[in-house]
């Protein structure tokens, strides 16, 4: 079982990595002093790829802490 869960806990830290790779960066750039941030596209965010490799990180994130903390407590 012991193995299973590290072998888990590695393909989601590759997975992590990944995701949070693949992100843009958070800051505005030259798209707010235009307004851009405002548009159509700046509130639909959430239904974007965008919006959900954000979800995907979190929900990578909370299984990488669950798992760490698993793995740590050898009760396997």
């Amino acid at each position: 079982m012991r193995i299973v869960v590290t072998v888990a806990f590695m393909l989601i830290c590759v997975a992590l990595t990944a995701i949070v790779l693949m992100q843009e960066g958070k800051s505005a750039g030259l798209g707010a002093i235009q307004g851009a941030a405002d548009s159509y596209w700046g509130k639909i965010k959430g239904h974007s790829m965008e919006g959900m490799m954000v979800k995907g990180t979190r929900v990578l994130a909370a299984l990488f802490v669950i798992l760490s903390v698993l793995l740590n407590m050898k009760l396997f």
